[in-house]
């Protein structure tokens, strides 16, 4: 484990971040909503910094402002929604016509059968559409699907593998039964061997095989995807009439928007999309091929909110502009300058920061450092210099990010890396 100097390490960092607001916001939801935040976005709970706020008032561009009016270089996007940046003028006005117009009615509006059009043209292996709300209810039905297709029960996963907040996928056990997750078997990411091994261990039973683009588990360094193993997942698949299910709920869109692993010309059978489908605004969609659309069919797929047109309309605008301003490309082209100025710091203070991800969706992690006190005390300091960056979860560039906003994120993280070699 790295020692820190204690005193470097506890040096308050309170120019920006948590100010009187957050905290009294803070304050009142403890009383009225249980620990006063929950899941991913309890800064407490999830042992972020102490001077990360809570609570955010406003957001533009790759900006965001918290309840203080403190402003940061955003390189979270909200946890993957803002794909063309917050409030971008194309997605808003969209949005506005379409809330003119009729949001919830008895029924889905026409932007649903035209999403479902533009998402069969842009999706390399995509026939049919679906839609839910969020990447649980994308990811959930890609399994039910896949079980009424095959008629099997078995789900395989990669161990520590992100795939829903339900209980068959939840990384949080209070309050799940070993009965809940019977029918989920895991695997080693880029690990064929130990792919094959659960395959037949339940040999006859498996009905899908569930995978993200690339390796981005939450704590760990992430792992580019093996060309050889996402080859071997699909010949697998194939083999023993399983579904495969390329679960795109962060990646998606972000990599190619044809389909994350279009590239490799390997196509999944089901594809769960979310996140950044619609720039921010609530919705998914499980993609799949005419092989499985009596199965799609014929499961029960609702909810009181799925088909909200103004959700379809953003989702609409954001890949139509996508599209036309090749995002990725832009995105990616920015991610490899911050990665390249990430490693560059890192080289040149000597900290052990390890650098990892795909250029659109980077991470950092600190050697030693299991209670990432290192990797608070540097995205802490990164936060004081005006750059919002994560100690455990993947960063996200948006296509509102610019050369100087980037630059602006590395001056900070420089900052942050100074703070770390004078603690360590």
């Amino acid at each position: 484990m790295v020692q820190l100097d204690q005193q470097a390490a506890q040096a308050p960092i309170l120019t920006r971040g948590s100010g009187p607001l957050d905290q009294a916001l803070r304050a009142r939801a403890r009383r009225v909503v249980p620990g006063g935040m929950y899941g991913h976005l309890d800064v407490e709970m999830t042992h972020l910094p102490v001077n990360f706020p809570q609570f955010y008032e406003t957001a533009h561009g790759a900006t965001v402002v918290d309840v203080d009016g403190n402003e940061y270089v955003d390189l979270m996007c909200s946890w993957g929604p803002v794909l063309l940046g917050y409030a971008h003028p194309g997605v808003e006005e969209a949005v506005r016509r379409q809330a003119a117009i009729g949001d919830i009615n008895n029924g889905p509006s026409a932007r649903m059968v035209e999403l479902a059009e533009l998402l069969v043209d842009t999706v390399s292996h995509a026939d049919w559409a679906v839609f839910g709300k969020n990447g649980t209810d994308a990811t959930t039905a890609c399994c039910t699907i896949a079980r009424a297709a095959t008629g099997r029960r078995k789900v395989l996963k990669a161990t520590t593998s992100y795939h829903g907040s339900n209980p068959p996928f939840t990384p949080i056990m209070s309050g799940v039964t070993a009965e809940d997750r019977a029918n989920i078997v895991e695997f080693a990411y880029n690990d064929l061997a130990s792919l094959e091994a659960a395959v037949a261990a339940h040999e006859g039973d498996v009905a899908a095989v569930i995978v993200t683009p690339f390796f981005h588990d939450g704590f760990g360094d992430l792992a580019l995807v093996d060309p050889a193993f996402a080859a071997g997942v699909r010949a697998v698949c194939d083999r023993i009439g399983a579904v495969l299910i390329l679960d795109e709920v962060r990646a998606g869109f972000r990599l190619d928007l044809r389909g994350s692993w279009e590239s490799l010309g390997i196509r999944p059978d089901l594809s769960a999309f979310s996140k950044a489908l619609a720039n921010g605004y609530p919705i998914s969609a499980v993609t799949g091929t005419d092989a499985l659309r009596e199965a799609a069919n014929g499961v029960y797929l609702t909810g009181s909110f799925w088909l909200q047109a103004v959700p379809m309309a953003a989702a609409i605008a954001t890949i139509t502009e996508a599209a036309r301003t090749d995002a990725v490309g832009r995105m990616t082209t920015l991610g490899e300058r911050l990665l390249t100025g990430l490693r560059s710091i890192a080289t040149s203070t000597g900290i052990p920061m390890i650098v990892s991800g795909e250029p659109t969706m980077p991470k950092i992690r600190f050697e030693g450092d299991p209670e990432m006190r290192l990797a608070n005390l540097f995205c802490g300091t990164a936060l004081e210099h005006g750059a919002f960056l994560h100690p455990w979860h993947n960063w996200f560039i948006s296509a509102a990010h610019t050369e100087q906003s980037i630059d602006l994120a590395l001056a900070a993280a420089a900052a942050g890396a100074d703070v770390v070699r004078a603690a360590l």
